[in-house]
C-alpha cells in the first residue's frame, strides 16, 4: 500500500512514524525545503521535534505529483487549507483513493465540516471515501510511540476498516465509527472549550474549575451536536469526551496554550497581537457561536469565550458571569 501525507507538520510527522513502523510505503509532502530535506536526509523534523529520531523509511518531497499512485492520501493541514490542497492533489489522483482527514474544525466561509469540504472538492471518480482519523492525540506523544487510541470515522465501513488495519499497532490503536456528524462536531467544538480551559488556568483557577468546565463543556457539545444530527453516544467516546479531556488538560494543546496566555494577561488582545500558530478553537468559537444563535442552542461557555475573543470582554468577568448565571438542575 502506498500512502502520501499532505503536510509536514507535527501531526503529519507523527502519522508518518506510525505508518513507517508498520512497514507501509509512506511519503510526506511539504513546501518547506529545509524541513523536507531534514526529514529525508537526517530522519528528523527539527522544526517540531528536535530530539526525536524518525523512522528512516519515511520519505519526504516537495513534489506534489508524489500523490500519483497513492492508495491513501492523508490530509494533515489546517482546516483553512483543506479545500485548496484537495484541488492541488486532484489532478494527480489516478484512481479512487481513500482520503484521510485529520483536521478538526469548519470551513472558514461555508462552515462545512471537513468531510463535506473534501467531498465537494474531489470528484467522485477519484474518491473512494473520506475517513476522519480523529480523537484524543498529541503528535508530541505519538511520534515518541506513547500509547494512543483514536477513531477512524467514515460513511464507508470497509474503508474505515482498511485505515484501522493500516494504522493500528502496539502503541497506536484505532477504533472504527460511522457517526460522521457527531465525531466531527465533537473534535471541533472541544477546541473552543480547550481555549476556555487555558483561560481559566491563566487566571489562576485549579482542578475543581477545570473539572466543572469539562463536564459542562461536554453538555454543550452534546446539545450542539444533536441539533445537527449527531448521536448522543458518540460524544461519550473518543471523539467526544476523550478528545475534550486531553485538549483541556494538556500543555501540548495549542488551544490550551493560547487560552492560558489570554487568561494570564486578562485580555485576548495579546493573542491577536502575537499569535503566529494555527489555533483552531479561536475560529471554531466564532462559527459555533453564530450557528448556535441561529438555531437557539444554549452555549454559555462558548458564548463567553466568543465575547472574550471577539468583543473584548475581560476573562475574569466572563468567569464570574458563568458562575452567576440563573441556578437550575443539572
Amino acid at each position: 500500500m502506498k500512502v502520501t501525507i499532505i503536510g509536514s507538520g507535527s501531526w503529519g510527522t507523527g502519522i508518518a512514524q506510525v505508518l513507517a513502523d508498520n512497514h507501509v510505503d509512506v511519503t510526506m509532502w511539504g513546501i518547506e525545503e529545509d524541513q523536507i530535506n531534514d526529514i529525508q536526509n537526517n530522519h528528523k523534523n527539527s522544526m517540531f521535534f528536535k530530539d526525536v529520531d524518525l523512522n528512516p523509511n519515511i520519505k519526504a518531497t516537495t513534489d506534489i505529483s508524489v500523490v500519483n499512485g497513492s492508495d491513501v492520501v492523508v490530509l494533515s493541514v489546517p482546516t483553512i487549507a483543506i479545500e485548496s490542497v484537495c484541488k492541488q492533489i486532484t489532478p494527480y489522483l489516478d484512481k479512487k483513493t481513500i482520503i484521510v482527514n485529520t483536521s478538526k474544525g469548519f470551513h472558514p466561509e461555508t462552515n462545512e465540516r471537513m468531510s463535506e469540504v473534501i467531498r465537494h472538492s474531489i470528484p467522485e471518480d477519484k474518491l473512494s471515501s473520506v475517513v476522519s482519523l480523529i480523537g484524543p492525540s498529541h503528535a508530541e506523544e505519538v511520534v515518541q510511540r506513547i500509547l494512543t487510541t483514536i477513531s477512524a470515522v467514515s460513511l464507508n465501513p470497509e474503508d474505515a476498516k482498511t485505515i484501522q488495519k493500516t494504522f493500528s499497532n502496539e502503541y497506536f490503536r484505532i477504533y472504527t465509527g460511522n457517526d460522521e456528524i457527531g465525531s466531527e462536531m465533537g473534535v471541533a467544538l472541544k477546541n473552543s472549550i480547550a481555549v476556555a480551559s487555558g483561560v481559566l488556568s491563566g487566571l489562576g483557577y485549579g482542578d475543581n474549575t477545570r473539572a466543572a468546565l469539562i463536564t459542562r463543556g461536554i453538555a454543550e457539545i452534546i446539545r450542539f451536536g444533536e441539533a445537527f444530527g449527531g448521536k448522543r453516544e458518540t460524544f461519550m467516546g473518543l471523539t467526544g469526551i476523550g478528545d475534550l479531556i486531553v485538549t483541556c488538560t494538556s500543555p501540548h494543546s495549542r488551544n490550551f496554550q493560547a487560552g492560558y496566555e489570554i487568561g494570564k494577561a486578562n485580555t485576548a488582545q495579546i493573542f491577536w497581537d502575537t499569535n503566529k500558530k494555527t489555533v483552531e478553537g479561536v475560529r471554531t468559537a466564532k462559527v459555533v457561536h453564530e450557528l448556535a444563535e441561529e438555531k437557539g442552542i444554549e452555549m454559555p461557555i462558548t458564548n463567553e469565550i466568543y465575547k472574550v475573543l471577539y468583543e473584548g470582554k475581560d476573562p475574569a468577568t466572563s468567569a464570574k458571569d458563568l458562575m452567576l448565571r440563573q441556578l437550575k438542575p443539572e
